[in-house]
C-alpha cells in the first residue's frame, strides 16, 4: 500500500471488479481510456486488471480519502520497450498508465496529487531513473497534469495508438529522477 496524504495506492482485488467495471463502461472514462467501442464486463475486468503471479504489472486500486476512485497500473520496462523508446542504456525504467473513475473528481487536482505520489514511490522505494508514459496527443487535460509533476515530451508519436477504430498520436513523456537526462 502507497499513501500520501488523502491519497491511498492499494492492489486491485477481488472485491474491485464491479468498480471498475463500472468506471470501464462509462463513455466519459472510455473516451480517453481504453476506448468507447471497449466497454468491460466483470469477467474481462478480472482477465485483465486482476493481478497475476506471471505479469510484471502492478495494477492498483486509487482511494481519495478512502473512497476508490480510479485506476494505476505501473510496472517495468521490459528490454524491448526500453529500446523502443531510446531508454536501452539505462536501467530501471518504468512505465505508468492511469484514470480517475469517478468523473466527478476530474479537475479538482486529484490526478496531479495521485501522479506526484506514484513518481515519489517510483524514484524513491523501486529507485527508477525514469518514469514514461504515452498519453493521447488530443488529452490535453492528462498532459498538463505530467507536466505540473515534472513530466517533458521526449518523442511525437504519430499514429501511435490504436483507440476507437483510428490511430490516435501521442507523445512519449518522462520524468527523469534527478534531472539527468535518460531518455531520446
Amino acid at each position: 500500500m502507497i499513501k500520501s496524504g488523502p491519497i491511498t495506492i492499494r492492489l486491485v482485488s477481488e472485491d474491485d471488479v464491479a468498480i471498475l467495471s463500472k468506471w470501464l463502461t462509462n463513455p466519459d472514462v472510455l473516451y480517453f481510456y481504453e476506448g468507447r467501442d471497449q466497454p468491460q464486463s466483470p469477467e474481462q475486468v478480472r482477465k485483465q486488471y486482476m493481478n497475476h503471479k506471471d505479469q510484471r504489472n502492478q495494477n492498483c486500486i486509487v482511494e481519495y480519502e478512502d473512497t476508490p476512485i480510479g485506476y494505476i497500473q505501473f510496472y517495468p520496462l521490459t528490454d524491448q520497450e526500453k529500446k523502443s523508446t531510446g531508454y536501452w542504456k539505462e536501467t530501471n525504467v518504468w512505465g505508468m498508465d492511469q484514470f480517475i473513475g469517478e468523473t466527478h473528481y476530474w479537475n479538482k487536482g486529484v490526478g496531479t496529487r495521485l501522479v506526484s505520489c506514484m513518481i515519489d514511490y517510483l524514484t524513491r522505494e523501486l529507485g527508477a531513473k525514469a518514469i514514461v508514459m504515452d498519453p493521447q496527443a488530443r488529452n490535453k487535460r492528462a498532459i498538463r497534469c505530467y507536466e505540473k509533476c515534472g513530466f517533458k515530451k521526449v518523442s511525437f508519436l504519430p499514429r501511435h495508438e490504436l483507440h476507437e477504430g483510428v490511430y490516435e498520436d501521442c507523445w512519449l513523456v518522462e520524468y527523469v529522477s534527478n534531472d539527468e537526462t535518460t531518455g531520446n
